[in-house]
């Protein structure tokens, strides 16, 4: 029997079958190790849908969509392509959009947020220190343990501004606007969901076109990426090929006044139309993989300078423990190489995306996060680690053919 086939499961008067993984795609057998670290772990956490894509020396090298089920319901399958909400890798897409901007040199990246957008600064004069790098790098002066984060309060932004459900873009930006900053803009960092937005509507204001268009025109489609694309709220809008996400919690809807409890990842708290620039991204593992190829050397997307704005220091300095936050993607030194990473995280979301000295990027996806009170499967790095370095022969062959 396999290792991962049991009994069929008596329910009632029907017999389901074995629970079992089952995976799409291409696992090379030198690759095997991965291949099993996917399978136990969403099967020791009854995850349904999950998905990874590994490179190497830009090869990508094993592409696999995993599918988990007892049979108490139904579970689309999931292939290397399917595409899954990417919750906050889309500020690395963000920020490379940025940055092109700033190549083309339409955008300053010391311009003054306030300026660009034409933001008012009575609430807080400070606001006029809020630069562009500012917002890249998480320094803009927001801090969402103190004034809350401004993307998960629809409810309460709606009744303070005394407009209908759901809310848009504009109505948060007029909130916050309203309101004073938390801190010195500069002078330390505290992760910003709101600041990413803001460098959605600049991207528009700059571009001259809608932000998704900007992306998916000067971003993706010079890669040959065309997958990606904004994703919607509603199960009944998903994307074609798009997997169901899974959260245990309910909320109220935040898409309209009939406060209706709607589950968590459909409405039940959040909407994907505010998200955008900051979380409103779906795409596949091999999309987020071909993609930070953008920082491995001068491309048809970022030249030399500015994949060096993205992984430059902020004016902090690095953490204690070495690292900083560069543009849209944490970053570290280590001998020879700059390692980036990344991970995304939302109800009925967990993404995670590294870049690492020996050539190996790998980005796994799953359609549901830890909502045990434990950390966000903060296991997942060390196991991939790990496991590269159990590898002892890797591929030759590049799978990019078969998916793009």
């Amino acid at each position: 029997m396999g290792a991962f086939a049991a009994p069929a499961l008596a329910f009632g008067s029907r017999m389901l079958p074995a629970p079992v993984v089952e995976a799409t795609g291409v696992a090379p057998a030198s690759l095997a190790g991965f291949d099993t670290l996917m399978k136990t772990y969403i099967k020791e956490r009854g995850i349904t849908c999950g998905q990874l894509a590994v490179s190497k020396g830009g090869r990508l090298v094993l592409a696999r969509g995993y599918r988990y089920s007892d049979g108490s319901h139904a579970v689309p399958a999931v292939s290397p392509t399917s595409l899954f909400r990417i919750a906050s890798l889309s500020k690395h897409i963000t920020a490379i959009a940025i940055m092109r901007l700033a190549q083309e040199g339409k955008l300053s990246l010391t311009a003054s947020v306030a300026k660009l957008l034409g933001l008012s600064t009575s609430a807080d004069p400070r606001l006029a220190q809020v630069t562009v790098w500012r917002l890249l790098q998480h320094t803009g002066g927001w801090d969402r343990d103190v004034s809350g984060d401004y993307l998960h309060m629809d409810r309460a932004i709606a009744k303070a501004l005394g407009v209908p459900l759901p809310i848009t873009q504009d109505h948060i930006v007029r909130y916050a606007s309203a309101r004073p900053l938390d801190f010195v803009p500069g002078t330390k960092f505290v992760y910003s969901n709101y600041g990413y937005l803001l460098l959605g509507r600049i991207i528009e204001k700059v571009s001259g076109t809608s932000y998704e268009s900007y992306v998916r025109q000067k971003v993706l489609a010079p890669l040959g990426i065309t997958r990606p694309r904004l994703g919607r709220t509603l199960r009944s809008q998903a994307a074609s090929g798009e997997v169901i996400y899974e959260s245990k919690y309910t909320g109220q809807t935040v898409l309209d006044e009939t406060g209706q409890v709607l589950p968590a990842p459909y409405g039940g708290g959040f909407g994907m139309a505010c998200q955008g620039p900051n979380g409103g991204w779906i795409a596949s593992a091999v999309d987020l993989v071909r993609l930070a190829k953008v920082l491995d050397a001068p491309n048809a997307v970022l030249n030399s300078t500015s994949i060096g704005r993205m992984l430059a220091k902020p004016e902090i300095g690095v953490n204690q423990y070495g690292s900083w936050y560069g543009a849209g993607l944490w970053v570290r030194q280590v001998t020879g190489h700059v390692n980036t990473w990344h991970d995304g995280s939302q109800p009925g979301t967990y993404t995670y995306i590294a870049r690492l000295q020996n050539g190996v990027t790998y980005a796994a996806l799953f359609n549901r996060r830890e909502e045990s009170g434990s950390p966000d499967f903060d296991v997942l790095a060390d196991l991939f680690n790990a496991q590269i370095g159990k590898v002892t022969s890797w591929p030759t062959t590049d799978l990019s053919s078969r998916y793009f």
